[in-house]
């Protein structure tokens, strides 16, 4: 059995869908109420609908989207802060007396940290090994002007390697390149890319970590923030963003996502069974939700679809635009199916973020599939660089129903007559796809 190593305390630091309509915001003291300070700028305040989880009603667990509302014709991102409750790494490390810390508080980390998340997926020896000389791009709308500071705070308390900008581990730029005209400052989307490169740096510590931040949450800019990632030499890239399918999509695989030999992943969506884009784009590599579980099994952890409501959980679906790619050969759906591959997303099995923008400087703990895209960016920066004329996206599917990838079986996320599309099965389903990584075999080509 794998050490599941729930308990993750700090160690000394080693060197250093949502549719573009959006839900519908409430006021902003809700955060406050519950314990997360001031509001951040103007138009960065995020929307306060807490969602209670399926867990037990004295710890249950409630959280809210990390970004407000997006405006028409403008992406979501997909983070989700725990706002209250008793996380699943909270659970699994009670204290002996019963008490139990609450996950609003932000003074200890409250959700799965790297030796957790590499643990679950197999990744333990692979992230001590390889990564060195890789770069994870992560593709966010709007500046953090903390990302720097904060992943080192993430990285210190875990033992991680320091990743700045002076030792060449660490790089921020626009969408255009550059690294000091740089967007206006958001405070959710802060979270957002806080979430992102604390994911990053847990699955791939080695890696060197390229944020590109784009002028707004347009398609648009968000797209060239895609090629500048890429020009600058990214070969993964994740992005934590999606909004509703239109009949532009297929002009904006062509201009933003075909970019053969770079492993582009992107977030499901956390509105439930549903199509979004760019999640539907045939050259990326769709990523669903889970929630993550300690277990007594030989892996010593198990997973279920994320769903929390018929409206809350991961996305999945049938394009109604993108053309199926040729390595993707179910048959319920006449275009692309959404998802490729999962990892954790369930805001109770959430992970640990450290976040000081518009908020309380401390320990958050995130869920959403902006947790999942960036793990899976990961575990592709683990396997190494893609074959220049590859398009990563099919390397899960060369695996399919092997060992090299953990079969989620269970759960659904919404209705669809019981459809594989939005329900759990053996072997491919819209949730999860082929499953999560078990090692980094199934992500390497």
């Amino acid at each position: 059995m794998r050490t599941s190593n729930p308990q993750e305390p700090a160690r000394p630091a080693i060197g250093g869908r949502w549719r573009r309509i959006g839900a519908a915001a409430v006021g902003t003291a809700a955060l406050v109420l519950a314990g997360f300070g001031a509001a951040g700028p103007a138009n960065a305040a995020p929307a306060a609908k807490a969602t209670a989880t399926a867990a037990a009603t004295s710890s249950k667990v409630t959280w809210s989207p990390a970004c407000s509302t997006p405006a028409k014709g403008q992406m979501a991102c997909k983070a989700l802060r725990v706002t209250g409750g008793t996380t699943a790494f909270q659970k699994a490390n009670a204290h002996a007396d019963a008490v139990t810390p609450k996950a609003a508080d932000a003074a200890t980390p409250s959700g799965y940290g790297p030796s957790n998340l590499q643990s679950a997926y197999g990744l333990t020896s692979a992230a001590a090994s390889n990564g060195s000389g890789e770069t994870i791009a992560i593709v966010d709308a709007y500046n953090d002007p903390n990302a720097e500071a904060d992943l080192a705070k993430y990285r210190s308390y875990y033992g991680l390697s320091a990743c700045t900008t002076a030792n060449g581990c660490f790089k921020k730029v626009s969408q255009t390149g550059s690294t000091t005209s740089l967007p206006s400052s958001d405070a959710g989307w802060s979270e957002e890319i806080s979430l992102d490169v604390d994911m990053a740096s847990a699955i791939c510590p080695n890696c060197n970590i390229l944020l590109v931040e784009a002028t707004s949450a347009t398609m648009a800019n968000l797209g060239k923030a895609v090629n500048e990632a890429v020009t600058l030499g990214a070969k993964y890239v994740s992005n934590s963003y999606g909004g509703s399918e239109s009949s532009s999509d297929t002009s904006y695989d062509t201009s933003y996502f075909n970019h053969p030999g770079v492993a582009i992943t992107v977030s499901a969506g956390d509105s439930g069974y549903g199509a979004e884009y760019p999640a539907a784009s045939k050259y990326v590599t769709s990523v669903g939700g889970t929630a993550l579980s300690t277990s007594s099994n030989s892996r010593g952890w198990t997973e279920s679809v994320w769903e929390t409501s018929s409206t809350e959980g991961t996305g999945s679906g049938c394009s109604s635009y993108d053309a199926k790619p040729t390595w993707q050969t179910d048959t319920g759906c006449s275009k692309r199916t959404i998802a490729d591959v999962s990892a954790v997303a369930d805001p109770a099995t959430g992970v640990s973020v450290y976040d000081s923008y518009g908020v309380t400087a401390g320990w958050y703990t995130f869920g959403g599939t902006s947790a999942s895209s960036p793990i899976i960016a990961g575990v592709y920066a683990l396997g190494g660089t893609p074959s220049s004329s590859s398009y990563p996206a099919s390397f899960p599917y060369a695996s399919a129903g092997t060992s090299a990838l953990n079969d989620v079986t269970s759960g659904s996320n919404g209705s669809c007559g019981s459809s594989y599309l939005c329900t759990a099965k053996s072997g491919y389903d819209g949730p999860t796809g082929w499953g999560t990584p078990e090692g980094v075999a199934a992500f390497t080509g």
